[in-house]
């Protein structure tokens, strides 16, 4: 089929999941133009990867390169391709033109001489000239049969073959040779400005030229390769991925002997690290801390000043020692007991970061933003100005401060949706919305009826209070019986008399009454910040699902996972635990927070829960609350730091946030794909290709004949006509500079829609052995595969590269 999950017709290239599930990967197919730099440096973050010329680089070694898992298959264009898929065929297969460090690509000579388009009228021409030493492993050449094959594949229309996408290769018309066998011709049916995002990368036919060989026969192996590198093995045991340098590559030989893609899980980093298991790591916060300490301490004598064990102050340990040793027997046991147990954990800490010292910290900022996401297919987030209201209300300054300043980045807002900074054409379109002013999103709230007056419908002339939320409830089941069969009326009746009967017998024994039952679920369950609730029931209301593919799906659940470790209010994870119970014993905790049931609402301060006006917002009694889901897991208690943030903004403004924890597991799949949420925080990768890769996340949503909504990529649900056709001109506009200003006016129109609110770019940090050179936080760039490895020894006699 020519495209998973998405009807023929209106096959679009899927964006690149591989920055989604990965933190140190470098997308090969991002590329965009090279003549012309409107991109600003503001909030732009170097490479840092140890740059050093071949000459200082030993021969020889072994590089162990951490990966999230063994990826399901190295076909890139399938479905199941991850982050691990594009960063071993990046090694492994011609990339036509990687970027370099702002994103922009750069024609690599080890595959072509030239690539231009020769003609545009009557029909776009490419004429790719190769290198005439490129060759496959197989020692056939590089040709037009590769390019002919990888377009048939890729082309969809033949459903044969299970590709995930297609943009680009359906408007070719035809592929010939060119004068000679060194060129090849590409003819277009249809404008294409992204046409340097073909081909990359570039397999050989032996893969392409059959559903059978495109499907299966590249999942685990490949026929012939064209790198520095070729693949020796995948032993899924062991959880290994082994390259080894290929004698037939023309290119500078690889100074590496072996490069193995070592499968580690997030969680599982640190201790790899400690053991020496892996060489090139991507870490979260509180790791990258622990290294650049045991880099500090090296070489310091006496114990650490931090970790298990740490001084706590002479007053402190004296009285430690006397209790230990004091007449009170037991206490005195205890005492020991704990001093014991501190000190085996100090030496254990000691001993780690011992080892964590043999590594440094790479930073950069990742290719990748994270961003608010509001579901504008129903509800209260359906009227745009309430959506906008949201985003006028965020202080974006300060959330990417609390994220990204703690790691030494440059905390900047991020200002476009299609571009980062640095990047050709970006440019910052969010005027088009509005800055942070809670004064304007409450006047945009008042404007669509939602005010502190509307929280309690008081047109009956009742009282507002409890007078008027049994009064509100009396309405509604009035409702429910009308909309109920007489029977189902009849039986709601009796089990009402029965309950009300119950609740007079329970206040008349008092607690020993309810202390007999088994409660429910949500028995007694407090929404801190829920204090004024007027009514009963979902207020988020029934969910629609749609068609979202689920392969897709998995991607963004294991990326969203991941990032959740860079997202806390000071960057680090480790900071977490004393974040949130300091926040817990706070009055009435943290808003959206959940307390146990039997827990006692706290008394009310003044002018909760409106800002400055006080009381929540309402229309027609029903509270303006959404649903803010957020993963659960142990690992995203950042990501839930950085929602707690946000919906403390918007309780600034009289909007309640429910925020409803998930598993991680069903996060994305079951809520975000799905549209099962309110509010949402997940990233996107970057993009120099934003004609083509963004088009599907902000297509405007169309209904299927199901009845269902196909919403591409688009989880927010939020889009218009004229975003789509700003997008299909600026994909066959063959004119630079034209084509980058209709993706400014696109970006400014995304802005206005309010579907999805960019915060930051995100960090990225990797962990390298010390000694290692070429490698690290790469950013925008690809990395150079045949340069890395070890530092030259500077002693004569010493070992020519590190053996592992």
């Amino acid at each position: 089929m020519s495209h998973v999950g998405v009807p023929r017709g209106t096959a679009r290239k899927r964006r690149s999941l591989a920055l989604l599930t990965t933190g140190v990967l470098t997308l090969p197919v991002l590329a965009g133009c090279t003549s012309g730099d409107s991109g600003g440096a503001v909030g732009t973050a170097p490479q840092d990867v140890a740059v050093a010329g071949r000459n200082l680089v030993a021969e020889g070694g072994t590089v162990r390169w951490a990966i999230d898992a063994v990826p399901t298959t190295l076909n890139a264009f399938q479905a199941d391709a991850d982050g691990a898929t594009a960063r071993i065929t990046g090694a492994l297969l011609p990339h036509l033109f990687p970027l370099d460090d702002r994103g922009r690509p750069q024609l690599d000579p080890d595959y072509l001489d030239s690539a231009k388009v020769i003609e545009s009228e009557p029909r776009q021409v490419v004429l790719y000239r190769l290198n005439q030493q490129a060759v496959w492993s197989n020692g056939r050449e590089i040709g037009a049969p590769d390019f002919v094959a990888q377009w048939r594949a890729l082309s969809g229309k033949d459903s044969a073959f299970w590709t995930a996408r297609n943009a680009g290769y359906e408007r070719i018309e035809k592929i010939e040779r060119g004068a000679d066998d060194l060129e090849v011709r590409v003819t277009f049916a249809k404008p294409y400005a992204d046409w340097r995002s073909l081909f990359s990368p570039l397999y050989p036919k032996e893969v392409t030229g059959s559903p059978d060989a495109f499907n299966d026969g590249a999942r685990t192996t490949l026929k012939a390769t064209s790198g520095p590198f070729r693949l020796r093995g995948v032993d899924k045991a062991k959880g290994e991925i082994a390259l080894v340098r290929d004698p037939r590559w023309w290119g500078d030989r690889a100074k590496l002997d072996t490069l193995v893609f070592k499968a580690v899980g997030p969680q599982d980093r640190t201790g790899a690290l400690i053991g020496g298991k892996v060489d090139v790591a991507d870490v979260d916060a509180a790791t990258a801390r622990r290294i650049t300490r045991a880099v500090a301490d090296r070489g310091a004598a006496g114990p650490l000043a931090h970790g298990p064990g740490a001084p706590a102050g002479p007053a402190a340990a004296l009285r430690s020692w006397a209790v230990a040793h004091g007449s009170d027997p037991k206490a005195a046991a205890v005492a020991r007991a704990a001093r014991k147990r501190d000190r085996a954990a100090a030496e254990t800490y000691a001993t780690e970061q011992r080892g964590l010292g043999d590594y440094v910290v790479r930073k950069s900022l990742e290719p990748a933003y994270t961003q608010l996401a509001l579901n504008g297919e129903s509800g209260p987030l359906a009227d745009a100005r309430v959506r906008r209201a949201v985003a006028r209300a965020l202080n974006r300054q300060e959330i990417a401060d609390a994220v990204l300043a703690p790691l030494g980045l440059p905390a900047e807002p991020l200002g476009s949706h299609l571009a980062l900074a640095g990047q050709p054409g970006y440019e910052d379109g969010s005027g088009a919305l509005g800055g942070h002013d809670t004064e304007e999103a409450q006047a945009l709230l008042a404007d669509a009826g939602w005010t502190r007056e509307g929280a309690v419908d008081t047109s009956d002339g009742t009282k507002a209070g409890s007078e008027a939320d049994k009064t509100q409830k009396e309405r509604k089941e009035k409702k429910e019986q009308k909309e109920q069969p007489a029977g189902k009326t009849a039986e709601k009746a009796e089990k009402a008399e029965k309950a009300e009967k119950a609740e007079k017998a329970g206040a008349a024994e008092g607690k020993n009454a309810a202390a007999g039952r088994e409660p429910a679920a949500d028995d007694g369950l407090y929404i801190v910040g829920d204090d004024d609730k007027s009514g009963d029931g979902d207020p988020a209301g029934g969910v629609t699902h749609v068609l979202a593919p689920a392969p897709v799906a998995a991607f963004h659940s294991s990326a969203l996972l991941r990032q959740a470790g860079y997202l806390g209010r000071t960057g680090t994870s480790e900071d977490v635990p004393a974040e949130a119970a300091a926040r817990d014993r706070r009055p009435g905790g943290a808003t959206g927070a959940y307390a146990p049931a039997g827990t006692a609402a706290p008394a009310r301060a003044s002018g909760a829960h409106g800002g400055p006006h006080g009381g929540p917002l309402g229309k027609d009694g029903e509270p303006l609350t959404l649903r803010f889901v957020l993963p659960s897991g142990r690992g995203a208690e950042p990501l839930r730091a950085v929602g707690d943030r946000i919906a403390a903004m918007l309780d600034a403004i009289g909007v309640r946030t429910e925020i409803t924890k998930v598993s991680d597991d069903s996060y994305f799949r079951d809520h975000i794909a799905s549209g099962d949420y309110d509010l949402a925080l997940y990233s996107w990768p970057a993009t120099a290709y934003p004609a083509t890769d963004d088009r599907p996340i902000y297509a405007k949503p169309v209904p299927a004949t199901d009845g269902s909504l196909l919403v591409e990529q688009n989880y927010t649900r939020v889009g218009t006509d004229h975003i789509d056709q700003l997008f299909d001109r600026a994909v066959s506009e063959l004119d630079e500079g034209a084509a980058r200003d209709l993706m400014k006016q696109a970006d400014a129109r995304i802005w206005a829609a309010a579907g999805s609110i960019p915060l930051y770019q995100r960090p990225q940090l990797v962990a390298t052995d010390r000694e290692l050179l070429n490698v690290g936080a790469f950013g925008f760039g690809t990395p150079h595969y045949q340069n890395i490895g070890f530092k030259k020894p500077q002693t004569a006699g010493a070992p020519a590269g590190k053996k592992k």
